[in-house]
C-alpha cells in the first residue's frame, strides 16, 4: 500500500499495526542503522513477535518509543499519527476536545498528547544555528502582545491589571521574518526592552542584512551599526515602498486567530508551545518554492520526534518524575508500538 495521502488514507494505512511500525522505524532511523538510544550500539538482536530490540551493548530492550515524545504512553500509534496528522495540517490547529472526539480518548489524554506533539514541531534553530538573512536579503522585525481583552475580564481580576498599562496582563511574542526564505522564526520574550529585542535580532540574523522594523523605540537606536536598518511609522502609513513589517502581521493574524477560535484559553506557561506549533505550519506552507502537501509536513513532524522526551510532569510545571542516569527518561514498562 502506498503512503497515505490524506488524513482519510492515513487513518487505513496506520490502522495496520505492522505497517505502522515499518514507516515509523524508516523515519526515525533514515540510514537504516538502528542504534541503542541507551549506549548508541548498533548490534542488538531485534524481537518480532514483542516489536522491541535487545541491546548487545547494554544488554537491555529497547522499543520504537524510547527517548522519544512517544515514551511510556499506552496509546497506540494509530492514533499517535492521527492526531499528529491533524495538527500539522489543520490551519488554525485542533484542539483536545476535538481530539478527544476523533480518537475516542479521554479530553485529558488529548491535551497531553498535543502538548508532546508540539514539542516535535519545536525548532531547534532560533539563536543556535545559521543565522537568517545576508547580502541583499530583506527581514521583518516585529513583536506582538497575546492576552485577553480587558473589557471582557470578570471585575475582581480587571480590578487588578487597571492602572498598570494596556500590556501588564499580556504575554509578549517577538518574531522575525526572511522575505528570501519566506521562513519565520519567533519566541516568547519577556519583555520590549530594548536589550531584549535586540539581543534576539544579533542572535537570528547576519550582520549587514537589511532589516526593516516599526518604529518602536527598543529599535531607533545602535541598529544602524550592523544591520541597514529602516522603520515603517504605522501611525502615518503602514507600507512605504520596500519598508513595511505586513510579513509579520500576517504571521501574528494567524498565530492569533488559532488561540482565539481554536484553543481559547491559553497559559502564558504553555504559550511557546503554539506559538512553535504555528511556526512549523507556516514555515512549511505549499509555496512555489517549497510545495509541501500534507504527507510532507506530517513526514517532516514524524522525524523530529527522537529525542524530544516530555513527560506529564514537566508539561504540567510539576516535574517530579524520576529520571534514569543515562537516557533522563522515565524507566516504565517498555510499551512497543
Amino acid at each position: 500500500m502506498k503512503p497515505p495521502k490524506t488524513l482519510q488514507e492515513a487513518i487505513v494505512y496506520f490502522s495496520d499495526p505492522d505497517r505502522a511500525f515499518e514507516y515509523a522505524v524508516r523515519l526515525r532511523w533514515p540510514d537504516g542503522k538502528i542504534g541503542c538510544p541507551r549506549c548508541d550500539s548498533e548490534k542488538h538482536y531485534f524481537i518480532k513477535t514483542r516489536k522491541l530490540w535487545l541491546c548487545r551493548g547494554c544488554n537491555k530492550q529497547f522499543t520504537l518509543k524510547v527517548n522519544t515524545i512517544f515514551e511510556d504512553s499506552p496509546l497506540g500509534l494509530d492514533k499517535w499519527m492521527t492526531g499528529f496528522w491533524m495538527l500539522v495540517n489543520c490551519k488554525n490547529g485542533v484542539s483536545s476536545m476535538e481530539i478527544h472526539r476523533t480518537l475516542g480518548i479521554t479530553q485529558k489524554s488529548a491535551w497531553s498528547m498535543l502538548g508532546r506533539l508540539r514539542t516535535a514541531l519545536h525548532n531547534r534553530s532560533f539563536g543556535f544555528t545559521k543565522k537568517l538573512g545576508g547580502p541583499d536579503t530583506e527581514l521583518e522585525a516585529d513583536e506582538t502582545f497575546i492576552g485577553g481583552l480587558t473589557k471582557n475580564m470578570h471585575k475582581g481580576r480587571r480590578q487588578k491589571v487597571e492602572g498598570r498599562g494596556p500590556f501588564q496582563n499580556k504575554t509578549i511574542v517577538q518574531g522575525i521574518l526572511d522575505r528570501n526564505l519566506r521562513q519565520v522564526r519567533a519566541t516568547v520574550v519577556p519583555n520590549v526592552t530594548r536589550e531584549t529585542l535586540q539581543n534576539v535580532i544579533l542572535k537570528n540574523v547576519k550582520y549587514g542584512s537589511r532589516l526593516y522594523t516599526d518604529d518602536a523605540v527598543a529599535y531607533n537606536a545602535g541598529m544602524n551599526w550592523k544591520f541597514v536598518h529602516d522603520i515603517v511609522n504605522k501611525t502615518q502609513t503602514y507600507v512605504r515602498g520596500r519598508v513595511h513589517v505586513n510579513g509579520m502581521e500576517n504571521f501574528w493574524s494567524l498565530l492569533k486567530r488559532g488561540l482565539r477560535g481554536t484553543y481559547v484559553a491559553v497559559e502564558p506557561f504553555h504559550l511557546f508551545r503554539y506559538v512553535d506549533e504555528q511556526v512549523f505550519r507556516y514555515n512549511n506552507r505549499k509555496t512555489k518554492e517549497r510545495p509541501m502537501n500534507d504527507a510532507d509536513r506530517f513526514a517532516l513532524a514524524m522525524s523530529q520526534v527522537a529525542g524530544r522526551r516530555l513527560t506529564y510532569s514537566q508539561l504540567t510545571g510539576k516535574d517530579e518524575s524520576p529520571r534514569h542516569e543515562t537516557t533522563g527518561t522515565g524507566e516504565a514498562q517498555q510499551v512497543p508500538f
